[in-house]
């Protein structure tokens, strides 16, 4: 076993690889699979739609309201406007908010000559495009069938409250795709989600608490979870309790099992009935699925019978099943996700050999991605992302952890002060990167895939560009705080002109899934009603209550697997209100009610 949080057995069990740092299409590599699941999971199918259904349902939140959807509903990432600004330093610190974001805010950081990285500065804000996820409320208990917790109120942080009236808090990262998450060995911006899942929290082998219930001829016995190549099963269980995003303060995995075990699936939306994976379980008449697809009939479906089949309540009333659920909820995600590989756009079918699926300036983007840009260096492979098990294992098989052979590198985006990424430690103590000398994963970052990369703005981990062009001009100046190091492979040695930045531009659109940008399967999904913003001014809220700021509510209607008759909008169309005529998908335009 290797040091830390990646043993070295991860890169063996691999197969298939494209050649570690070239370009091919993404259907020359073969989908990590976590080890040893056959052991535990009897139906993948069932398991995939399980995740599904877990990953979309709203009342997996506190607040009845979200899901791990909400934040990764657009191309598996997030698409609001209104009211995503947070700190990035300290969550006390004030922002404004309920802001509507617009095209002029971006960049953050505009400087009078934007390839010039010492030109004089005409706008710093030094905020962060995140997520809007719950109002702070301490967590009180559930109510039997009930979609939303009990909960008290209590102070919270004060960046997320104005003149004494609570909003929704925002996280402190921008909100990356889930679409082809399952590439990558480790996941979140900071890779604090390990490679080995073990039942519970994302830090992998620091914690040594969880243990399944297992029933062996009746009588229950616990063994440790050990699974390797499932760092995506490690991040899902990272937001369920969050109280940030999703999560009451205070609320445990066991008063959530019981809440799930206690609901209808989806019971606030409904779902298509050609749904890839839900169809045949979608109540025609209503939301939700049909009466005989609950969660506990999905688990027993897709799990082997001793993790689950056992009656018997513990000493504090809970069963087999309620126990063992974050297990269940992180191999059910983590199945869900893996379906998500966008490896059909033209650069995979030019790499395919049709020389017509790029134009000329697409062909030449290739060239100076591979050339002058540097692009290369961190964005490698078929999964353009140096973070990926291709490259990776493109890199020696070595048993260490050092953040740059794991595709985490600094980009210059951020004062290494001000957020350090995967300069941190878990739960239990243990640095992200045990590996690392001292100061060597100072704020380093994933760098992420640029498949798809056309639909998921705001980019970057603070969000601070809006535009791909905004994003080419930030390496055409090789970044915006290069000092103390502060840069990555290669971005010094940047030299691009205007029409090498264009061909870049023209290249990156063409790593854009048609089946992404039209929501086809397996890329279809059940409706959502997303907040998307507070009611009133940033100035005058409107209430809910006495404590919290009323929501305005989105509208993310369902879709089945032959998907939208109109392309998702970009995040700069959305900011133009470019498609506000029904010509886009998720224009955020269509009223909802929760």
């Amino acid at each position: 076993m290797g040091i830390g949080r990646l043993p070295l057995a991860f890169a063996l069990s691999m197969s298939a690889f494209a050649q570690p740092g070239g370009l091919a299409s993404l259907k020359t590599v073969t989908i990590p699979q976590p080890s040893n699941l056959n052991q535990y999971v009897r139906d993948p199918a069932i398991l995939a739609a399980l995740g599904k259904a877990l990953f979309w349902d709203v009342q997996i939140g506190s607040d009845g309201h979200t899901a791990c959807a909400t934040c990764h509903f657009h191309a598996g990432a997030d698409h609001r406007q209104q009211h995503q600004l947070a700190s990035p330093h300290d969550s006390t610190v004030p922002v404004p908010l309920n802001q509507t974001l617009s095209l002029a805010d971006f960049p953050f950081r505009k400087l009078a000559d934007p390839l010039n990285n010492r030109s004089p500065l005409e706008r710093d804000r030094r905020q962060v495009a995140g997520s809007a996820g719950v109002v702070y409320r301490r967590f009180a208990g559930i109510s039997a069938g009930n979609a939303a917790d009990d909960g008290l109120e209590g102070a919270g942080p004060a960046a997320f409250s104005l003149n004494g009236v609570k909003v929704r808090q925002v996280t402190r990262r921008n909100t990356p795709s889930v679409i082809n998450a399952v590439f990558y060995v480790l996941n979140f911006w900071d890779g604090r989600a390990s490679n080995i899942f073990t039942g519970l929290t994302p830090f992998g082998d620091s914690d040594t608490e969880f243990r399944l219930l297992v029933d062996h001829a009746g009588r229950l016995e616990t063994e440790p979870v050990r699974m390797e190549n499932a760092s995506l099963a490690s991040q899902a269980v990272g937001p369920a309790l969050n109280t940030v995003e999703m999560s009451y303060d205070g609320r445990t995995w066991l008063k959530l099992a019981r809440k799930v075990f206690g609901v209808a699936p989806l019971a606030l939306q409904r779902v298509a009935a050609d749904d890839s994976a839900l169809g045949a379980m979608a109540n025609p008449e209503g939301n939700g699925l049909l009466a005989d697809f609950s969660y506990a009939a999905m688990v027993r479906a897709a799990f082997a019978p001793q993790y689950w089949q056992s009656q018997a309540p513990d000493d504090e009333g809970y069963s087999q099943l309620e126990r063992n659920f974050p297990f269940f909820f992180g191999l059910a995600v983590q199945a869900y996700e893996a379906l998500l590989v966008s490896g059909d756009s033209p650069f995979d079918r030019f790499m395919e050999g049709d020389r017509s699926a790029l134009t000329p300036q697409q062909q030449q983007g290739i060239r100076v991605f591979q050339g002058a840009s540097e692009c290369h260096e961190c964005h490698q492979g078929p999964e353009f992302s140096a973070a990926s098990f291709t490259n990776v294992r493109g890199r020696g098989q070595r048993a260490t952890s050092l953040p740059g052979v794991f595709g985490f590198f600094r980009t210059g985006v951020s004062p290494v002060a001000e957020d350090s990424g995967g300069d941190a430690t878990d739960s239990f103590g243990m640095p992200f990167f045990p590996a690392a000398r001292q100061g060597q994963a100072r704020g380093v970052f994933k760098a992420p895939t640029l498949r798809n990369v056309e639909l998921t703005g705001p980019y970057f981990h603070d969000g601070g560009q809006a535009t791909l062009e905004q994003v080419v001009e930030f390496y055409a100046r090789q970044g915006d705080f290069p000092e103390d190091g502060n840069l990555g492979p290669g971005m010094g040695r940047i030299r691009m002109n205007a029409e090498e930045r264009a061909a870049i531009v023209a290249f990156m659109k063409a790593l854009t899934d048609d089946r992404v940008r039209f929501e086809r399967a397996p890329f279809d999904h059940p409706g959502l009603c997303v907040p998307a913003g507070h009611a009133g001014t940033p100035e005058t809220l409107e209430t809910e209550d006495s404590f919290s700021a009323k929501d305005k509510w989105a509208l993310i209607p369902p879709v089945g697997k032959n998907g939208n008759p109109v392309p998702l909008q970009t995040f700069e169309e959305l900011l133009l209100g470019i498609g506000n005529d029904g010509s886009r998908a998720h224009a955020l335009n269509e009223a909802c009610s929760p």
